[in-house]
């Protein structure tokens, strides 16, 4: 259900913020994120200076649904791949292993890519209303906590961030939980 704070016209000029190389803050499931184009570096670049991050690190990125993430994840990884749809969609960040050709500013070089078809309404809304995945990592300084509100979005990233879109948390607090799709391990609970 779209959050009924945020108007049809603001999450269309989101949508095109993203797809202009823009980065967007806006509300997830448990904290304030920082969007952008999954398929951009150069806003995904942005992203990782606003917060302090380095790149080898590698970053979360949602989709609406699970043909959105399709694309990334290893066409041999079926048993992980189905292990992810199934709890899908939900809070639930998924360790898969990355297609050979993953990009490396989401892998951050690793074997494995973070995905998660979200279950928050809103940011389904932004996926679907951009046409495809985003990155959408919390929005912090690297060591410090996330922001939990607007005006913590805009008093943290100011003019490093292109559009505060709005929105409510689910679970205000409580990041993704990161489990691993071949061993089913929690990576964070």
């Amino acid at each position: 259900m779209l959050d009924i704070h945020v108007s049809p016209h603001r999450l269309r000029h989101a949508a095109r913020t993203l797809a202009d190389g823009g980065i967007v803050a806006h509300a997830t499931e448990g904290v304030w994120g920082l969007a952008a184009d999954a398929y951009d570096a150069d806003a995904v670049c942005r992203v990782l200076a606003a917060k302090q991050r380095d790149v080898s690190r590698g970053l979360i990125v949602v989709a609406a649904d699970a043909a959105q993430l399709a694309p990334l994840v290893d066409p041999a990884a079926d048993t992980a791949w189905r292990r992810a749809v199934e709890a899908w969609p939900g809070a639930v960040t998924w360790l898969l292993p990355a297609r050979a050709d993953a990009p490396r500013w989401l892998t951050g070089g690793q074997p494995t890519i973070a995905l998660r078809e979200t279950a928050h309404g809103l940011t389904r809304a932004l996926c679907h209303a951009f046409g495809g995945p985003i990155v959408s990592t919390s929005a912090n300084v690297t060591g410090c906590p996330p922001v939990t509100s607007t005006w913590r979005a805009r008093a943290r990233f100011g003019d490093r961030v292109d559009m505060v879109l709005g929105g409510r948390l689910d679970t205000p607090g409580r990041a993704s939980t990161i489990r691993d799709a071949c061993t089913n391990e929690v990576i964070r609970g």
